[in-house]
């Protein structure tokens, strides 16, 4: 048992090692400092932050709605929700086209009225990378919904109070954690997209080249800057990991 285990440990840690110690360490000032790499690290975080807002103001009711027992339909919703978790991102892309495209079922009729089209703009960033991170929020705030106490509830509605003052002033504070810790999940899945975001919103610099694309465009004309990219995004990553900590390696 322990060997398998220890090869298992081995797959998943070696290959970020060898970034590390590939990592041109020398050259980070001079690569990090590129405009392109400050241009896509900032649209990144931007687009990155604005499809976590998105998530938390669909995603919270969403989950509080697959929280409650007692309706038609939620197991079939759930599921849905699911989809995406496990759809290939760009056929996630591709289906964004068929509905938001220039002649998609809700982007023509957007597009005759307002002239406006939403594919290859940093609005279809946004879009895509919201598509792939919304179940990592609504799962998170669901499970901890579901462990939540509610009898709370029930006795702040047995005082008298309205449905939402329940949801803002009891329901919100108790699963608080699982909220912060779907916004991190969402926001990390948001920065590491790529699939959705390529075959969507394509990969024009400044306005939907993403930390993402940029990788994989550096790995085709300049291996070290990919690396020290790829470095960027592990770091970002582990940071999650430490957000995280109190909230998943305390339970273990």
């Amino acid at each position: 048992m322990l060997l398998p285990a220890a090869i298992a440990v081995a797959f998943l840690v070696f290959p970020l090692v060898g970034l590390l110690v590939r990592a041109p360490w020398t050259q980070a000032p001079r690569l990090l400092a590129n405009s392109e790499v400050l241009q896509a690290l900032q649209l990144s975080v931007v687009t990155a932050t604005a499809s976590t807002v998105i998530c938390l103001v669909v995603g919270v009711p969403l989950a509080w709605l697959l929280a409650r027992p007692g309706w038609p339909g939620r197991s079939v919703v759930r599921a849905l929700v699911t989809v995406p978790l496990v759809l290939p991102p760009v056929v996630g892309g591709v289906a964004l086209f068929t509905v938001l495209g220039r002649t998609g079922l809700l982007g023509r009729p957007l597009f005759q009225l307002t002239g406006f089209s939403l594919p290859f703009s940093s609005a279809a960033v946004v879009v895509a990378q919201s598509f792939v991170a919304l179940p990592f929020l609504v799962l998170s705030v669901e499970g901890a919904l579901r462990a939540a106490d509610r009898r709370f509830e029930d006795a702040a509605a047995t005082l008298g109070a309205s449905p939402w003052r329940v949801f803002l002033r009891v329901t919100l504070p108790l699963v608080a954690p699982g909220i912060a810790a779907g916004t991190v999940l969402s926001w990390a899945r948001a920065l590491g997209e790529f699939g959705a975001t390529i075959t969507f919103a394509g990969n024009f610099p400044g306005t939907t080249r993403t930390m993402p694309l940029q990788v994989y465009l550096e790995l085709e004309t300049n291996p070290d800057a990919a690396l020290l990219l790829s470095v960027v995004l592990l770091g970002v990553s582990l940071l999650v990991l430490g957000l995280l900590r109190e909230q998943w390696v305390s339970r273990l």
